[in-house]
């Protein structure tokens, strides 16, 4: 005769095997994602995957913090190596052609099955999707996006006699209000910094760009440093320190110039919107966000990080990890990003949600970068981008400490990536 079991503890087995079921269903989902780039991020994006995962209890997402967006690429691409890849990463918006040519992304045009995906696909700012596209093709969805920004201590500004209303609108300009910053406080207080570590080629970019001059082909192929624009532009930021006495002489530190600006070390600084947030929450001085000054065009670089999809991840991988982006990038979360962390918002849509809307209109420089996306341009991006970018790099450093003469820098520059990207040639 069979024994008769409970009804109780055949309810509790369904339960469990129906738990274990949706387990062996669930989609694990790994994701590098670079934080040391404008503060400690974990949180923020920790707070996030739990809401997702509370909403799609059927995907798992584990965030890897793997340091600055170079870091991350180099652990993304050593874990692709290994065979353990992981299906999605943030990483920098300009790694696009080395991932590309390593085939190690996805086209998210490869991915979509529906008008609403396709919606979505189109839904960004144009000028962030620059770096994002190839001959078509949708490779990289913007997220940590930014452009650089004029901060300004408009405590100083009065302190020094200037109109702490308003910041300089070129570079005339600037070079003159930050040296009268420095005479009036006794050479206590550095008129503007510029930093010249980290990612000196983007601030250089932005210089050369508002002088009128690209630095790129579009199709990643070629560069223009030796243009004599560009070499103006050099010259101009090492007159900041050489003739006026306005900035450091060398270089500035990409990763504690937040703080020199917080401590009003200097009055002005050049640096990424993705600090807004943190300098809101830390001046104890009434401060300013402005476009950056110009000097034939008004202009800056886009900035910062999008989402791929990993080629090797299965199907069932790749859709879940396009769900998550999806949601990561609806404009209710992109505006809640955007108020937590002073990244931008990256669609129209998101500036239209009624957080960023209020938000918008209490705190007025929180559209900055926004606004200046109608004077953008595509971060430097080409094949072979680190050595690129390297030379470029030494280049302005070069320069800045005295070593070469800005044209001198900028020609063995120029030598440098036509020799690294002379088989690319089209």
């Amino acid at each position: 005769m069979r024994a008769r079991i409970p009804f109780a503890m055949t309810a509790l087995a369904a339960g469990l095997l129906s738990a274990a079921q949706v387990n062996a269903d669930s989609v694990d989902l790994t994701m590098y994602y670079p934080v040391s780039v404008g503060g400690a991020l974990t949180d923020v994006v920790d707070n996030l995957v739990a809401e997702f995962e509370s909403e799609h209890p059927d995907i798992n997402v584990e965030a890897i913090y793997a340091g600055n967006y170079d870091d991350t690429r180099v652990r993304a691409m050593s874990a692709m190596e290994a065979g353990d890849t992981p299906q999605l990463s943030v990483m920098f918006s300009i790694d696009l052609y080395e991932l590309i040519e390593q085939n190690a992304i996805v086209a998210f045009d490869d991915l979509i099955e529906t008008d609403e995906e396709r919606e979505w696909l189109d839904s960004f700012y144009p000028g962030l999707m620059e770096n994002g596209q190839l001959d078509g093709k949708t490779y990289g969805i913007p997220f940590q996006r930014s452009t650089i920004v004029l901060f300004w201590n408009k405590d100083a500004f009065e302190a020094a006699g200037l109109d702490p209303e308003t910041p300089p609108e070129n570079w005339e300009e600037m070079a003159e209000m930050a040296a009268t910053v420095r005479e009036a406080s006794n050479g206590e207080q550095w008129g503007v910094m510029v930093p010249s570590t980290g990612y000196p080629y983007w601030m250089f970019q932005a210089f050369a760009f508002q002088n009128g001059h690209r630095l790129m082909s579009e199709d990643g192929t070629e560069v223009y440093f030796d243009d004599p624009a560009a070499v103006e532009a050099l010259e101009y930021w090492v007159s900041l320190a050489d003739e006026h006495n306005a900035m450091p002489d060398g270089t500035i530190e990409w990763g504690t110039l937040r703080q020199n600006f917080l401590e009003q070390s200097t009055a002005m600084m050049w640096h990424t919107t993705g600090n807004l947030t943190a300098v809101r929450n830390e001046a104890d001085f009434d401060f300013g966000v402005a476009m950056l000054p110009m000097k034939t065009q008004r202009g800056s670089p886009t900035g910062g990080g999008n989402f791929y999809i990993f080629e090797d991840a299965s199907e069932e991988e790749q859709r879940a990890a396009m769900t998550f982006i999806r949601w990561m990038t609806a404009p209710e979360r992109a505006a809640a990003w955007s108020i937590e962390t002073g990244y931008m918002g990256v669609s129209p849509a998101a500036y239209e949600t009624d957080a960023l809307k209020s938000y918008v209109e209490e705190f007025a420089p929180a559209a900055v970068a926004r606004d200046q996306l109608e004077h953008g341009t595509a971060e430097l991006s080409t094949y072979q981008g680190g050595r690129v970018r390297r030379a470029l790099d030494n280049a302005v450093q070069a320069a800045l400490t005295g070593q070469l003469t800005p044209e001198d820098a900028l020609s063995q520059a120029q030598q440098e990536a036509d020799s690294v990207l002379r088989r690319y040639a089209r």
